[in-house]
C-alpha cells in the first residue's frame, strides 16, 4: 500500500486521499464494492482515452484527451498481421508448457511457515541450497556446443558439403580440404567452451562446499552450504558469506543488531543495519532456541530485495507472542556479515533466494556482424543454387542430371568459402589480444572473444551510477542557514562558532540545557527575534550530528571479543580506532563533517546517542524513535530526549520537495536548493520541532498501535508520523558532493558526440541520481529534466505519460516503481517516448528491472546495447546486453567476471569503443568481404570454364592448387587486413563523430557486398577469358596462366584495399609470393616447367593481371578525388 501513496508537495491532496481511505475502511467490507466498480469504470474510460503519441495530437487542445490519436488503434491494426503467426506461436507455446508440466512439475511459489530448528516439520519440499552457473552437464555439453555452432547457416552448409565428399560419385577433391578447416573451428570452439564450463564448475563447487555451523539439539555441527535446509538454524561469523535467505534471530553484539555488506546484491558499498528479532535476542543462551516452540511465517519468494513481510510467533507462552518482521530483520543470501556473529533461521534456499531470483541465465551472445554475414551467405547460397540450375539447364538435363546438379553445387561451393569462419575467428582473437596489449587502457581483459565488433556498433549505453560514474566518496561542500552560507573555504568559521557556543555553558548539565532550551523559550514568545549566528550554527550542527542512522564502529583489538566493543566504547573514544557505518554514504559524510567542526559522534545503539563537544564533554541523548528514509517519504527523522534536561526534540531531514511543505514559511529554501542542485550537490533540508512530554506520549501510543496493524501497516504508520510534521523550524540546508570517477565528464561528452544515447540505471534515490546526472553532464545544464511523478495505477500512468509527451527535448527521470506500472499498461508508448530523450535516468531499479530495460530496448529499437557496471547487482543487466562491460572496483569482481569485457575505470570506455570497437568492426567487415571475394573470384572462373567446355562438371583446379589458394598462397596477405586502420587512434578519439557512421552498418551491407560481387565477376571473367585467349596449344597452359594471374590479382587486391601499411603486411605479401614461386618447382603435375620459365608466360600473366586490376585502381583513385570519405579528410 505504501507504493500507492502519491507523495506530492501539496499535502492537502494526500490528506484527502488518506481520509477517504479511512472513511471507506470504516464502512465495513461491503464499502469496497462501489469503489471497485468505479475503478473498473475508470479503466473502461481509459480505453476510450488513448495516449497522445503524435505531433498532431500535440497541436490540438492539450486538455481534451478525446481529440488525441488512439494508441490502442495502432495495436488493433497490427493484430490481423500477427493473427496467423500468433496462432501458431500460441499452439507451440501451449504444447511446450504441457510437456514442461509433464516432465518437470513446476511448483508454485507460496507463503510458508518455518519452525525454528525443525526442518522436518516443513509441509512442502523446497529446492536444494546450491548455486549453479553452468550452462551444460556431461550429457548435454557436446550436443549443446554443436547446436550453437550449426544453428548458423554458414557452419551447417560447411558440414553438408564436407559430408558429401564421403559419396564417391560426388567426390571432387581431397577430404582434408573440406574437413580440416571445419574441424579446426569445432576444435577451437569446443576447447574454449570446455575451459569456460570447467571454470564455472569449479567456482560453483567452491561456493557450495563452504562450511557453516548449524545449531542442533546436540550443539554445533559443520554442514556444507549445499546441505542447508529450510528451518535450519545457521551461525554465520564475521566476514562470512550468508548462504541462504534467513530471518535474523540472535547476534553476539550487545545492541542486538549487526551490519551486513550488500554490495553483491544491490551494488551499494555501504553497510546495512539489521536488527535481531527481540523475542529470540532476549533469550539467555543459544540452547534456549530449542526449548521454545516458535515459527516464522514468511511471504512467498519475491524479486524485491528491499522489502519483506512476515511474522514471528512463539506459541508456548501465554498469551502467544507475535512480532512483526520487516526487511531490517532479514539476512539475504550473497551478503556478508560485517560485524559480530549472527544466528538466523533459513526461510528460502537455492533458486528461491533473492539473489538467484534476480540473476538471469547467461546467453550465448552473437555479434551483429556474424548475423549479417550469415544473411549474406544465405544470399550466396541462393546464387549458388541458381548458377548450378542454369548450368544443368544449359546442359539440357542429359543423363543423371540430378547428380550433375549436385556436382555443380560442389564445384561452385567456393562461392561460400569454408575459410570464412576460420579467418573471422582468428581475427577476433587478434582483436582481443590487441585490446589487452593496449597500454592506454591497462588492466583491460577480453572475456568473450566472439563479439569484439559489437564495440563498434553501439547505439545505447546503459550504465550503473555508484562505483561506475562515481567513486562513492562523499564530501561535505555547503551549509546554508538562510542568511549566511558556508563553503569549504569557510569551515573554520563554523568550527569557531561551535567552540564559542559550547564554552558559554556551565558543565555538565547547563551545557545541554543552554544549547537546547533558550531557542525553545524564545520561539513561542518572540518568534521574529533573530538568534545569534553562533547559536544558529550550533543548532544546525547538533541537528546534523543527531539526525541520521550512522553507527560508529570501533575495531576490536587482538583477542578482544566482539561483545566488548560497546562496553569499551563507553570509556575509550579513540578517534584513530573509529569508523562510521551507515546505509548511505552521504550520511557518513555529514557525520564526518560534524566531527571536523567539533561535534563528534562517539557512540550509538538502538536506545541512545552520545556526542562529544570540542571541550571533551560527552552529551547523551535517548533515542526514542527513528523514522528511516524511504523512497516514498523522501525524508528521515529521529525523536531524542536530552538526558541532562529531559527535553524532547523531533529532528527531521529530507529532500527539498518533501520538506518544503513541512517547515515554516520562508523565502529562500527553494532558490538555494536549486542553486546547489545546479552545482551537482546532493541537498538535504534539516528541521526540528520541540515536543512536550504529553505530546510525545500521545504520539507514541498512536504510533505503537499503527505498527501492530496487520493490514495497511505502512499507510497507517505514515499517517501517524505526518501528524508531527507540521510547522517545523527550518535549521539549514546541506550540500554534499559525490566525487565522480576520473574523466567521467569528457568520456560521456565523447560518447554523446559519437551518437550513443546514455541511460543511467541505479538503485539509488531519485534526488541522488538526478544530482549525479547533472554533475557528470549526462544531462547538460541547459537541458530540461522531466521527473516522472510516482504513479501506482493505470489512470495516473496515463495522465503522467501525456504530460511527458508534451515536453520537447528533455531528459527523463523515472523511478523503478513508476516504471513497472507504466510497462504493465503502456510499454510501447513509454519506450517510444523514452527513446526520443537525449538521456534517461532510472532510479530505485532492482537488478531484474535493469535487465528488463535492456531487453525492452533491444526489442523496441533493434539497435545494439551495451551495459556497464561494477557490482553484483549489475550482472543481470550486463549479461542481457549485446555487449557487457564490467569494472573492477570497490564492489568486488562479480560484474567484471560476468562481463564480456573488463576495464578498471569508466574513462577507458572511450578508447575501447572509439578505437578498438571501430577498428574491429571495420577490419572484420573488410576481412569477411575479401574472403567472400576470394571465393567468388575462383567460382566465377569455374563457371566460365564449364560454360566454355560444354558445361562439363569438371573442376578447373584440383588437388593442392585449391588447398594452396585458400591457405599458403593468399591466407597471410588477406589476414593481414586485421592490421589495417583508416585513422590513427588519436584522431578517432578527437573526432568521435567518425563512430556515428558505423551504427548505420555501411561497412558491411548488401550494397558493399554487391560491389564486391561485381568486382569478382569482372575479374574472374577477365582472368579466365584472358587465359583462354592467350594460350596456344596445351590446356595445361590455361591452368598455369590463369592460376598465376589469380594469385597475383589477389595479392594486388589486398594492396588496393589497405589504407595504412604495416610492416607485417609487406612481409605477408612477399612471403606469399615467395611461397608460390618456390612451389612451382614441385607442381610438375599441374604446370609445364618449360612454359612457366619462358618469357611468353611472363608477359601473358602480366597482361591478364594488369587488365583485371588496373581499371579498379583507376576507379578507386577517381572516387577518392571526387568523393573522399570523411576519415581521409582528417588524415590529410
Amino acid at each position: 500500500m505504501a507504493d500507492q501513496i502519491p507523495l506530492r508537495p501539496v499535502r492537502s491532496a494526500a490528506s484527502r486521499k488518506r481520509a477517504a481511505y479511512y472513511s471507506a475502511a470504516g464502512r465495513g467490507p461491503g464499502a469496497e464494492r462501489p469503489s471497485r466498480s468505479l475503478l473498473e469504470d475508470e479503466y473502461a474510460r481509459l480505453d476510450e482515452m488513448p495516449l497522445m503519441m503524435s505531433e498532431e495530437g500535440c497541436e490540438n487542445d492539450e486538455g481534451d484527451y478525446h481529440t488525441l490519436p488512439r494508441a490502442g488503434a495502432a495495436r488493433r491494426r497490427r493484430r490481423p498481421e500477427r493473427a496467423l503467426c500468433g496462432g501458431w506461436q500460441s499452439l507451440c507455446s501451449s504444447c511446450c508448457e504441457w510437456l514442461i508440466n509433464v516432465c518437470q512439475r513446476k511448483r508454485e511459489l507460496s507463503a510458508r511457515t518455518v519452525w525454528l530448528g525443525r526442518p522436518e516439520k516443513c509441509e512442502e519440499k523446497h529446492p536444494r541450497n546450491i548455486i549453479k552457473n553452468q550452462k551444460y552437464n556431461v550429457f548435454t555439453f557436446i550436443p549443446g556446443v554443436l547446436y550453437e555452432q550449426f544453428k548458423f547457416f554458414l557452419n551447417l552448409y560447411f558440414l553438408v558439403v564436407s559430408c558429401s565428399q564421403f559419396v564417391p560419385a560426388l567426390k571432387i577433391g581431397y577430404l582434408y580440404t573440406y574437413w580440416a578447416p571445419l574441424g579446426f573451428v569445432l576444435a577451437v570452439t569446443i576447447t574454449r567452451e570446455a575451459i569456460d564450463e570447467f571454470r564455472r564448475f569449479q567456482r560453483d563447487k567452491e561456493v557450495n562446499s563452504q562450511l557453516y555451523s548449524k545449531l542442533t539439539v546436540r550443539g554445533k555441527v559443520q554442514v556444507k552450504s549445499s546441505d542447508i535446509q529450510v528451518g535450519d538454524l545457521i551461525v554465520v561469523e564475521k566476514n562470512q558469506r550468508i548462504p541462504s535467505d534467513m530471518v535474523f534471530l540472535r547476534t553476539s553484539e550487545k545492541a542486538g543488531s549487526c551490519f551486513i555488506r550488500t554490495d553483491q546484491l544491490d551494488g551499494e558499498t555501504d553497510w546495512k543495519l539489521r536488527v535481531a528479532a527481540s523475542c529470540t535476542q532476549r533469550l539467555p543462551a543459544l540452547g534456549d532456541l530449542f526449548s521454545i516452540s516458535a515459527y516464522v511465517h514468511a511471504q512467498k519468494p519475491q524479486l524485491d530485495i528491499h522489502s519483506f513481510e512476515g511474522t514471528f510467533t512463539r506459541d508456548d507462552s501465554d498469551p502467544p507472542v507475535h512480532e512483526s518482521l520487516s526487511i531490517e530483520n532479514t539476512l539475504w543470501a550473497s551478503t556478508v556479515v560485517a560485524s559480530g556473529t549472527v544466528i538466523g533461521v533459513v526461510i528460502y534456499t537455492g533458486k528461491e533466494t533473492r539473489s538467484v531470483l534476480n540473476t538471469s541465465n547467461p546467453n550465448n551472445k552473437v555479434g551483429l556482424l556474424d548475423l549479417e554475414l550469415n544473411q549474406l551467405t544465405k544470399a550466396l547460397f541462393v546464387a549458388l543454387v541458381a548458377l548450378s540450375v542454369v548450368m544443368v539447364t544449359l546442359q539440357g538435363f542429359v543423363g543423371p542430371w540430378y547428380r550433375n546438379l549436385f556436382r555443380f553445387l560442389l564445384l561452385f561451393s567456393y562461392i561460400i568459402p569454408i575459410s570464412l569462419r576460420v579467418n573471422l575467428d582468428m581475427g577476433k582473437a587478434a582483436y582481443g589480444w590487441m585490446v589487452m596489449r593496449d597500454e592506454s587502457i591497462p588492466g583491460t581483459v577480453v572475456r568473450t572473444s566472439t563479439i569484439p565488433e559489437e564495440l563498434g556498433r553501439l547505439v545505447y549505453l546503459l550504465t550503473d551510477k555508484t562505483g561506475t560514474l562515481t567513486r562513492n566518496e562523499m564530501v561535505f561542500k555547503r551549509l546554508h542557514l538562510g542568511t549566511v552560507s558556508y563553503g569549504t573555504d569557510t569551515m573554520d568559521e563554523i568550527q569557531g562558532h561551535v567552540r564559542a557556543s559550547c564554552p558559554q555553558l556551565p558543565p555538565p548539565a547547563g551545557r545541554n540545557s543552554a544549547s537546547s532550551t533558550p531557542p525553545r523559550k524564545a520561539q513561542p514568545s518572540a518568534p521574529k527575534v533573530r538568534k545569534s549566528v553562533s547559536s544558529r550554527v550550533h543548532e544546525a550542527v547538533k541537528a546534523i550530528a543527531l539526525c541520521h542512522n550512522v553507527t560508529p564502529v570501533y575495531e576490536s583489538r587482538a583477542s578482544v571479543a566482539a561483545e566488548t566493543e560497546y562496553a569499551e566504547a563507553d570509556r575509550d573514544f579513540s578517534d584513530e580506532n573509529r569508523t562510521y557505518q551507515a546505509s548511505s554514504p552521504d550520511e557518513v559524510a555529514l557525520v564526518q563533517w560534524t566531527e571536523s567542526v567539533g561535534l563528534t559522534l562517539v557512540s550509538r545503539d538502538l536506545a541512545s546517542v552520545q556526542l562529544r563537544t570540542p571541550s571533551g564533554q560527552v552529551l547523551t541523548y535517548s533515542l526514542l524513535q527513528t523514522f528511516p528514509f524511504t523512497s516514498e517519504s523522501k525524508r528521515m527523522g529521529v525523536i531524542v530526549r536530552d538526558e541532562s534536561t529531559a527535553e524532547i526534540t523531533f529532528y527531521m531531514k529530507g529532500a527539498d520537495v518533501a520538506m518544503s511543505s513541512i517547515v515554516q514559511y520562508n523565502d529562500w529554501l527553494e532558490e538555494e536548493c536549486g542553486n546547489m542542485a545546479r552545482e551537482g550537490l546532493r541537498t538535504l533540508v534539516v528541521a526540528k520541532r520541540a515536543l512536550t512530554e504529553e505530546q510525545y506520549q500521545d504520539f507514541e501510543s498512536r504510533y505503537t498501535q499503527a505498527k501492530l496493524s496487520v493490514h495497511d501497516r505502512t499507510l497507517k504508520v505514515a499517517a501517524v508520523v505526518e501528524s508531527l510534521e507540521r510547522e517545523m523550524q527550518l535549521l539549514c540546508v546541506t550540500g554534499v558532493e559525490d566525487r565522480l570517477q576520473a574523466d567521467v565528464r569528457p568520456t560521456l561528452e565523447m560518447l554523446r558526440n559519437a551518437g550513443i544515447k546514455i541511460w543511467m540505471l541505479t538503485g539509488d534515490k531519485l534526488e541522488t541520481a538526478t544530482c549525479i546526472a547533472k554533475s557528470s553532464h549526462l544531462v547538460s545544464r541547459t537541458q530540461d529534466t522531466h521527473v516522472f511523478r510516482p504513479v501506482s495505477s493505470r489512470g495516473e500512468a496515463h495522465l503522467e505519460l501525456n504530460a511527458f509527451r508534451r515536453k520537447q527535448d528533455c531528459a527523463l527521470v523515472i523511478s523503478g516503481d513508476s516504471l513497472e506500472v507504466c510497462l504493465r499498461y503502456y510499454e510501447h508508448e513509454l519506450m517510444e517516448l523514452a527513446c526520443q530523450c537525449p538521456a534517461v535516468v532510472c532510479c530505485r531499479c532492482s537488478p531484474t528491472q535493469k535487465a528488463r530495460i535492456v531487453t525492452l530496448l533491444q526489442t523496441h529499437t533493434r539497435r545494439r546495447t551495451c551495459a556497464i557496471g561494477d557490482g553484483g547487482n549489475d550482472v543481470s543487466m550486463i549479461q542481457a546486453a549485446d555487449c557487457g562491460i564490467g569494472i573492477e572496483g570497490k564492489e568486488g569482481k562479480a560484474a567484471s567476471l560476468a562481463a564480456d569485457f573488463s576495464i578498471t575505470q569508466f574513462a577507458h570506455l572511450g578508447r575501447l569503443l572509439m578505437v578498438h570497437g571501430r577498428r574491429s568492426y571495420k577490419r572484420s567487415a573488410a576481412l569477411g568481404q575479401f574472403v567472400m571475394h576470394r571465393g567468388l573470384l575462383i567460382s566465377t572462373m569455374q563457371a566460365v570454364f564449364s560454360s566454355v567446355f560444354y558445361f562439363a562438371s569438371v573442376p578447373l583446379y584440383q588437388g593442392f592448387l585449391m588447398v594452396g589458394y585458400a591457405t599458403v598462397y593468399t591466407m597471410f596477405p588477406v589476414f593481414s587486413l586485421v592490421l589495417d586502420q583508416d585513422v590513427k587512434p588519436e584522431v578517432a578519439m578527437l573526432y568521435p563523430e567518425l563512430y556515428k557512421d558505423l551504427t548505420k552498418g555501411r561497412s558491411l551491407s548488401f550494397k558493399t557486398f554487391l560491389v564486391w560481387v561485381l568486382i569478382s565477376i569482372y575479374q574472374g571473367g577477365v582472368l579466365m577469358y584472358g587465359a583462354l585467349v592467350l594460350f596456344e596449344s596445351e590446356f595445361v597452359h590455361v591452368v598455369a596462366i590463369s592460376f598465376t594471374a589469380l594469385i597475383l590479382t589477389e595479392l594486388l587486391m589486398v594492396a588496393l584495399t589497405i589504407r595504412t601499411w604495416h610492416w607485417l603486411m609487406v612481409v605477408a605479401e612477399f612471403l606469399s609470393l615467395g611461397c608460390y614461386v618456390a612451389s612451382l618447382a614441385f607442381l610438375n603435375e599441374y604446370f609445364d616447367v618449360a612454359f612457366i620459365t619462358s618469357a611468353a608466360f611472363a608477359w601473358k600473366v602480366s597482361a591478364v593481371t594488369l587488365l583485371s586490376c588496373l581499371p579498379l585502381y583507376v576507379v578507386k583513385y577517381l572516387k577518392r578525388k571526387l568523393s573522399p570519405p570523411s576519415y581521409s579528410k582528417l588524415m590529410s
